[in-house]
């Protein structure tokens, strides 16, 4: 069974306003301490030690003073992910409580912002290379590792998933309003990422050495820094042996990330199988991709995304059940249907947070009660536990 993490980035904000707040220093020093305590009594329980992977989560700082990140435990069982994201949630929202301030699981900040930069030296590098475009740029994502074998594995199993991408961000967008205003777009976090030089999707590399070859050109031109900064949709990651699936916006729920992470590991064992057999990569320029993750995040859920095996528009959700046809042997192999059809079921009646911020936003006519129902959401208690 693969493994899979997720890695979550939330805002920092003021409970009762909706104002993101640049609070990050604080709250990693009441996170800091939290742990520390935890580990003094005895009250941590590590996971399993899987060789090579990061074996517990945390909570991080991130590009912005008004954001913090979790990353969980990888986790072979979607019970077990689904217990992680809601651990570290709490942890995130215990610490951001202890200085007076709320999480939201908010891919943009609805209200107006200015993003203050986390200072250290690798961000006041990107912020002075990237300048408007970095000080203004403040979006959260909800980034899924899924264990491979290998770097040729990992790249055969990014040849093969990037058509079926901009489906995972259609589903997933929870970011309509930017600056005090509805964009018009489901996911304006990935029009925010189309400032980045080396965001999005990319052409089939066809082996592991090509893809750190562009890589490695890419740090070489000095517009990246380092190889963190290769901002792809997906990319092999860094210091995991895993694939590294980053189209999707933060997800306003748990249950919503965990739906998103089993789609992403479902994909990943298909390709790889794909791959194993010889198949051939799905042949689709990369232009029609960009044009397909522009659709998907204007779009949503609410309309209509481009069908790569067509270039046409196709409804949203034809298009999502194309995927789960496709991904369905995988996730019933690996026990997620149930869970994935639960879930899209419940999404498809309710929606996902960008219809549903836009619903209170209509009910309440203020943009701050789109961000303190977040802070409600995101404080939740997991489900049968105590608190």
């Amino acid at each position: 069974m693969r493994t899979v993490g997720v890695e979550e980035e939330m805002l920092l904000v003021d409970a009762r306003t909706g104002r993101p707040l640049p609070a990050s220093e604080q709250v990693l020093t009441h996170a800091a301490d939290r742990a520390q305590a935890a580990a003094t009594e005895g009250a941590v329980t590590r996971p399993p030690v899987i060789p090579g992977v990061c074996a517990h989560g945390a909570v991080e700082g991130e590009f912005r003073q008004q954001q913090i990140e979790t990353h969980t435990a990888p986790a072979a069982e979607l019970d077990d992910l689904r217990s992680e994201l809601w651990r570290w949630r709490g942890e995130a929202v215990a610490a951001a409580r202890e200085c007076g301030v709320g999480v939201a699981a908010l891919a943009t900040s609805p209200l107006p912002v200015e993003p203050a930069v986390s200072r250290s030296p690798r961000y006041l590098w990107l912020e002075d290379r990237y300048r408007l475009t970095a000080r203004e740029h403040l979006v959260g994502g909800c980034h899924v590792h899924v264990s491979v074998a290998s770097d040729e594995e990992g790249v055969g199993v990014l040849d093969r998933i990037r058509v079926w991408l901009p489906t995972i961000l259609a589903l997933s967008a929870n970011s309509p309003f930017w600056q005090g205003q509805d964009t018009g777009h489901a996911s304006y976090r990935a029009q925010v990422l189309t400032r980045l030089p080396s965001w999005g999707p990319n052409d089939r590399f066809g082996s592991a050495a090509a893809y750190h070859r562009l890589v490695r050109d890419l740090v070489r031109s000095t517009v990246i820094l380092d190889e963190g900064m290769a901002y792809f949709d997906a990319r092999l990651a860094r210091r995991y042996p895993t694939v590294e699936v980053r189209a999707s916006d933060v997800c306003a729920t748990v249950e919503e990330a965990v739906v998103v992470a089993a789609l992403c590991r479902a994909l990943v064992e298909t390709a790889a199988q794909e791959w194993a057999a010889g198949q051939e990569a799905p042949d689709v320029s990369t232009r029609l991709l960009r044009c397909a993750t522009w659709q998907a995040g204007r779009e949503g859920l609410g309309g209509q995304l481009l069908d790569w095996r067509t270039g046409l528009p196709a409804r949203c959700w034809s298009v999502l059940e194309t995927l789960i046809d496709h991904v369905g042997p995988a996730l019933e192999a690996a026990g997620d249907l149930a869970t994935v059809q639960d879930g899209l079921a419940r999404v498809r009646e309710e929606g996902n947070g960008a219809v549903r911020q836009r619903a209170l936003l209509a009910h309440t006519g203020q943009l701050a009660d789109v961000v303190t129902d977040s802070v409600r959401t995101t404080a939740a208690p997991c489900p049968g536990r105590r608190t």
